[in-house]
């Protein structure tokens, strides 16, 4: 009793006394959820409710917030890298847990703030951690193979054939291409200037920002992918007289054949199914932006190109993503400066 009375009377004068509650951390979650809203965006906000709803709540929602401890945190890391995806009846992957030690760690601190819990456990719990290694072992393809797909979609008349093309010579993201508009297109000075993004909320497809100010961004195109996007225009101009009144103008580069916005999903299932279709190996959407980046480095494009054409918020970004690729880039600096060197008359 003394014991818990001195802690007390040290916490009061340290300013951190939180008086008992009996508050649930399902009913703090559901709380928390809803009050962080307004400081998100949407997608984010649906990112962060989701991962409570399937990953938190279920294992500890039913325990006091103010039991929560490292030990607990821990616990939950466990069984969430065991058995956590109870739908595919396997574990969440490292990196995926370690988003949820993220979205905990940003609901802890809200609740140190608002005075229910005294200090935020996520500080002392130890979330696991994906490699490097296993972060940078993504697929890419090579040249040829890339120079095969963009061959088939050409030959088969595919109406995704200008999208699949800007996204191979720029590295843009999906979203970032679905959104573009032809306002932000000047094909005269061949440039792209990426200030809308499209994103899917609940399934539901919204228009959006980059989410940071590098992600806002101009992207030089190279002649080839201006005369595509050019012929783009045209089928999409015959495609906007055959709807007539049914043609929902969002200015979009890339759209359905009413105008209105691709979902970014459907997208992607469309660019796996011309991938089986024509017998190439297996590459997500997004492993286009992973095939530009890992070329222009072996091409001997200065990373801090690379970065700013990716719209990477800092150089650290595409160095730590790319590793595996700049590493086999210091053999040839090793060659190409000793050369320098020992060639001087």
């Amino acid at each position: 009793m003394q014991e818990a009375l001195t802690e007390i009377l040290a916490d009061l004068q340290r300013g951190v006394y939180v008086r008992p509650d009996d508050s649930s951390v399902a009913s703090f979650v559901d709380a928390w959820v809803t009050a962080i809203e307004p400081t998100l965006r949407p997608a984010s906000h649906y990112g962060y409710a989701r991962n409570m709803r399937l990953h938190v709540v279920p294992y500890i929602g039913h325990l006091k917030l103010q039991q929560i401890d490292a030990g607990v945190l821990n616990n939950l890391y466990a069984g969430l890298l065991r058995e956590g995806n109870r739908a595919r009846d396997g574990g969440l992957s490292a990196r995926t847990v370690g988003y949820v030690h993220t979205i905990l760690h940003r609901a802890f601190k809200d609740a140190v703030k608002w005075g229910r819990i005294s200090r935020n456990p996520c500080d002392a719990a130890d979330p696991p951690r994906s490699s490097s290694t296993a972060r940078n072992q993504f697929v890419t393809w090579s040249p040829a193979v890339l120079n095969q797909f963009l061959t088939s979609a050409a030959n088969t008349n595919d109406r995704y054939l200008a999208a699949w093309e800007l996204l191979a010579t720029t590295g843009m993201r999906r979203g970032e291409a679905l959104g573009l508009r032809w306002a932000d297109l000047d094909l005269a000075d061949g440039a792209a200037s990426i200030r809308q993004t499209v994103v899917c909320v609940n399934h539901q497809v919204q228009f959006g920002t980059p989410k940071t100010a590098a992600g806002t961004r101009r992207v030089d195109l190279d002649d080839g992918t201006i005369a595509r996007l050019k012929s783009h225009r045209h089928r999409q101009l015959q495609e906007r007289l055959r709807m007539g009144e049914g043609w929902r103008d969002h200015d979009l580069v890339f759209s359905k054949v009413d105008g209105n916005p691709i979902h970014p999903e459907r997208f992607s299932r469309e660019f796996s199914r011309r991938v089986l279709r024509w017998g190439l190996p297996k590459l997500t959407l997004h492993g286009l932006r992973h095939t530009w980046a890992t070329l222009a480095l072996k091409a001997g494009v200065h990373p801090k190109v690379v970065q700013e054409r990716l719209g990477h918020s800092n150089i650290s970004i595409t160095l730590n993503t790319y590793s595996h690729v700049t590493a086999g880039m210091q053999h040839n600096a090793a060659e190409l400066v000793a050369r320098s060197i020992r060639n001087v008359h």
